[in-house]
């Protein structure tokens, strides 16, 4: 799923007001949510890999391919400046293990068969950074956004009455994510770069579980069989490829546009469960999908309204 959200370089939007026009960024974000919405195909190619393990191998591997693209991109500058910055450092370094933390009930979540805890997670995730902006940023809710989520909390509500065993997966993607997208929003790093740090901050540990694994008596899940070694390579891609589209969409698109096609992901894990991996729905869940629905519905109509009405008051002056 999406790495960095709240990065510098999303926050931006378009620009470019004397020069040609900004090229749409909506293929690039169109592109970047479907990958991490099918993740759950790619995943359950992997699932006879432990996930503790792949997640490991993931960070291995996201390193590089992101490194090379730092590279295409001409943004070391831009590393070298945040590694110069002890302060910068420790908040990647929190960044990293929740976003690691993240990726661990992730992938172990789909791995299980528990694809609508998965998906219930990133609806919530936009609904509760609302909530811990207003919390930890001082920042302040309209009256339609504390509705969208009083509506989100009454569907926790309801899982933790009828489906209590999977409501800690949808909370800790959501709060693991969340609080992730709070720590990078206090650090002027671009996703790209910021990512590349994360990993290599990681790679000491991701190198720790791929040598433990590789000592036990099960053994390495990579270099022994061609396809699995080539899946186990390709989590790389998954991550940073679409963490760059995202940031390209970023630049060229309004944000609060943006912010809509991100339930494309979540949606597109929804109707894999319901369709491709046969998960049973249960009614508390249905009940609990319709009252995120509504409360997105609620949070997305809110934004475009009060994103026209800054238009035009910005038209006006």
């Amino acid at each position: 799923m999406p790495s960095d959200p709240s990065s510098s370089a999303a926050s931006s939007g378009p620009h470019n007001p004397s020069g040609p026009p900004t090229p749409s960024g909506l293929p690039q974000a169109l592109g970047a949510y479907i990958i991490w919405g099918f993740l759950p195909a790619y995943l359950m190619l992997v699932r006879h890999i432990p996930p503790f393990e792949f997640v490991g191998w993931r960070i291995i591997w996201t390193l590089p391919l992101c490194l090379l693209i730092v590279a295409f991109r001409r943004q070391f500058p831009e590393i070298r400046a945040a590694l110069a910055s002890p302060r910068v450092l420790a908040m990647l370094l929190a960044s990293a293990l929740l976003i690691a933390a993240n990726w661990f009930v992730y992938i172990w979540a789909i791995i299980e068969g528990h694809v609508y805890a998965a998906s219930l997670g990133y609806y919530l995730n936009p609904l509760l950074n609302v909530l811990l902006g207003t919390m930890l940023l001082g920042e302040r809710l309209s009256k339609w956004q504390w509705v969208a989520v009083a509506t989100a909390a009454l569907a926790v509500g309801l899982l933790a009455m009828g489906a209590l065993t999977t409501l800690w997966i949808s909370l800790s993607l959501a709060f693991s994510f969340g609080l992730y997208g709070i720590v990078r929003k206090q650090v002027a790093v671009g996703a790209l770069p910021g990512l590349t740090i994360e990993s290599a901050i990681l790679l000491p540990l991701a190198g720790a579980i791929a040598y433990a694994y590789a000592l036990s008596e099960a053994g390495p899940s990579f270099g022994t069989e061609l396809t699995t070694s080539v899946l186990i390579v390709f989590s790389g891609v998954v991550t940073a490829v679409p963490l760059l589209l995202f940031a390209i969409a970023a630049r060229r698109m309004e944000y609060s546009t943006l912010g809509f096609i991100q339930y494309l992901a979540p949606t597109i894990v929804f109707f894999l469960g319901l369709f491709v991996f046969g998960e049973e729905l249960k009614p508390v869940q249905l009940a609990s999908f319709a009252l995120i629905w509504t409360a997105v519905g609620i949070f997305a109509t809110d934004l475009w309204v009060r994103t026209r009405r800054a238009k035009r008051e910005a038209l006006a002056t």
